[in-house]
């Protein structure tokens, strides 16, 4: 006559097949858990970081000497964008004021200004723009 064995009970089948984790395992678990703890962190600044939900922060000024070519006088410039967010289509004027009426006007467009970026460029003038009162500003820009 043989003898049965009783069913083992679920409990007792799971502390017998769970194996202790390996040194290797604990290793990898650590690394993971800190790329994962990096990512979130990284993804928590973005979002509530102070700079990235600033305006943009637009200002123009003259970066050079006037110089004459071919009898036109180029103003080079630096635009500035020291707020937090991108400014799209940013348009600067430049008039040119001779004896109380403006003579010359002149105008560009940026595409793109990231926050913290600079462009450089250059108004080109006939008349010499030491001779009378120059006024640069930004007349505009959209948010893309």
């Amino acid at each position: 006559m043989s003898q049965t064995q009783s069913p083992k009970t679920s409990s007792q089948a799971t502390e017998q097949e769970q194996p202790s984790r390996t040194p290797a395992e604990w290793v990898t678990f650590g690394i993971a858990s800190c790329i994962l703890a990096g990512i979130v962190g990284l993804v928590l600044y973005v979002w509530f970081g102070t700079n990235y939900q600033d305006d943009p922060q637009i200002s123009i000024r003259e970066s050079g000497e006037v110089r004459e070519a071919e009898g036109n006088y180029y103003l080079p410039f630096e635009v500035s964008n020291t707020g937090g967010s991108t400014a799209e289509s940013v348009q600067i004027m430049a008039e040119l004021e001779v004896n109380g009426e403006v003579t010359e006007s002149a105008e560009q467009q940026i595409d793109f200004l990231s926050g913290g970026e600079t462009e450089e460029g250059a108004f080109v003038f006939s008349e010499d723009p030491q001779q009378g009162e120059l006024t640069l500003r930004v007349a505009s820009y959209k948010l893309p």
